[in-house]
C-alpha cells in the first residue's frame, strides 16, 4: 500500500545532520525582518555569478558576520573575508569551518593594501559607513590588493532611499552616494564601471533614482 507520509520520512530521515548557525547581524535579521534575508542572498548571489569562471582567489572587505559567503565561496577556489572586527572574525571562523575554502582575517584598509593573490574583491554595504575623510585612501589600498587585470565589486544602499533605512542603518551610514557619485568615486580607479539598480531581492538596470540598492561592476584599471 502507497503512504506518503511514509515516503516522505523514510527520505527526511536519510538528510545528513549538517546545521550552520547564523552570525548575530543576520539572526536578528531573520528575528525581526525575516524577508530581508533574501535581500541579502540576492546580492551575494549575483557577486557569485558574476566572479564564476572569471575569478580564482577573491577578496571580500567587510565580511560582517560571513552571511554571504559560503554563496559566493561556491563559485570561486578561494575566499579571503576580512574585517576590522577580530571577535566577529573569531565568531565566524568557528561557525563557517566546514568551509574549507574560507579565510577570515583581520585587515584594516585604510591603513594599507593586503597580498593575498586576489584576482577580484568585492565589498557590499561597507563604502557608506566609511567617513568621507578616509575614502580615497580605503579605496587605493582595496583596489591595490588585487591583481591589475583584476575587476571590483561594490554594492551601497542608494542615496535617494535614505529615508527608508532602520534607525541602525542611519546612525551608521556616513558616506551615501547615488548611482553618479559611485561611479564618479569607482571611474578614479577603473576605466569601465557598470551600475545595477536593486530593489529587495530584484536586480534591474531601471531609472537609479528609484532603486532601493546600488551594485557597480568594475574592470579595466586606471
Amino acid at each position: 500500500m502507497e503512504d506518503s507520509q511514509e515516503l516522505w520520512l523514510s527520505i527526511k530521515d536519510k538528510l545528513p545532520e549538517q546545521r550552520v548557525a547564523l552570525g548575530a547581524a543576520y539572526s536578528n535579521t531573520y528575528r525581526n525582518d525575516p524577508k530581508a534575508i533574501v535581500f541579502g542572498a540576492s546580492r551575494y548571489k549575483f557577486v557569485s555569478k558574476m566572479l564564476e569562471r572569471n575569478a580564482t582567489h577573491v577578496l571580500e572587505v567587510g565580511c560582517g558576520d560571513g552571511f554571504g559567503a559560503p554563496i559566493v565561496a561556491q563559485n570561486v577556489e578561494k575566499l579571503v573575508c576580512t574585517d576590522i572586527d577580530q571577535k566577529q572574525l573569531d565568531d565566524n571562523s568557528n561557525r563557517l569551518s566546514c568551509y574549507q575554502n574560507i579565510e577570515f582575517l583581520y585587515h584594516d584598509f585604510r591603513k594599507g593594501s593586503l597580498d593575498r593573490g586576489s584576482d577580484a574583491v568585492f565589498f557590499l554595504d561597507v563604502l557608506e559607513h566609511i567617513y568621507p575623510s578616509e575614502c580615497d585612501a580605503f579605496l587605493e589600498n582595496v583596489f591595490g590588493s588585487i591583481s591589475d587585470d583584476g575587476c571590483a565589486i561594490v554594492g551601497v544602499p542608494n542615496k535617494s532611499a535614505e529615508s527608508y533605512g532602520s534607525k541602525y542603518s542611519q546612525l551608521g551610514h556616513v558616506n551615501m552616494m547615488d548611482a553618479d557619485e559611485l561611479t564618479d568615486r569607482l571611474k578614479k580607479y577603473w576605466k569601465t564601471v557598470f551600475i545595477f539598480g536593486m530593489n529587495d531581492e530584484v536586480l534591474h538596470t531601471g531609472f537609479t533614482p528609484l532603486c532601493h540598492y546600488l551594485i557597480a561592476v568594475a574592470s579595466n584599471r586606471v
